[in-house]
């Protein structure tokens, strides 16, 4: 005897797991409690790095020693967008906010699908998203460091001592809500921070900089 086989269920009937994207945009100003100091890898650095590479083991032939110029380290440490404004690199923000989900119980794999820092415009040189500065304006500061040789080596590096941002992150609703990405960029400005010598350095403890409060 022949078995009715069994009608497939109509699009009206099948159950969705998966929600639209649900994203949406915060917008937050910050200030600064601590100066900013950026430190970009110079185009000049990459040049010579592949002038080196392409030598092979003739580079290491003949080796000279020239003159630090302590005035080009800092111009080139900038991060000067194509429009000629000065900011700071996106991801820092996003990095720590990434970073600031360990103090407060919140799965990092998650925050990296939903957090994301809107750019104002790109670097000039590497094309990086940058966050323009609102005021503030850079001096040089010069300060000792070790080479991973360990040899000591001084570092000209550009420091904003007052310095503010205007932020747009988009988020993901669907996993954080308006309040939870305010809390994470509060937890940044206190707990992180961004730029050379902050909190929540990979190398060190850090020197206090790149602190800031959301006001």
């Amino acid at each position: 005897m022949a078995t009715a086989k069994k009608a497939a269920p109509d699009a009206a009937e099948q159950i969705v797991a998966i929600q639209p994207p649900d994203f949406r945009i915060i917008e937050l100003q910050i200030e600064g409690t601590a100066p900013l100091v950026i430190n970009r890898f110079s185009a000049k650095a990459i040049e010579q790095m592949r002038a080196t590479q392409e030598a092979g083991s003739t580079a290491k032939s003949r080796k000279t020693r020239e003159p630090k110029d302590f005035e080009a380290l800092f111009e080139n440490a900038k991060h000067v967008s194509e429009d000629g404004w000065e900011g700071f690199h996106a991801a820092a923000l996003r990095n720590g906010a990434i970073s600031a989900c360990r103090a407060c119980g919140f799965k990092m794999t998650h925050a990296r699908l939903a957090f994301f820092v809107q750019a104002d415009g790109y670097d000039r040189v590497d094309g990086a998203p940058l966050v323009r500065l609102t005021h503030g304006e850079a001096e040089q500061f010069i300060a000792p460091t070790r080479n991973a040789t360990g040899v000591v080596d001084l570092r000209c590096r550009p420091m904003y001592r007052k310095w503010g941002a205007n932020l747009r992150i988009r988020y993901d609703a669907g996993m954080l809500t308006a309040a939870d990405v305010t809390n994470l960029v509060v937890r940044v400005g206190l707990q992180v921070g961004i730029g050379e010598g902050r909190p929540d350095s990979k190398a060190s403890a850090g020197l206090g900089f790149g602190t800031y409060e959301v006001v």
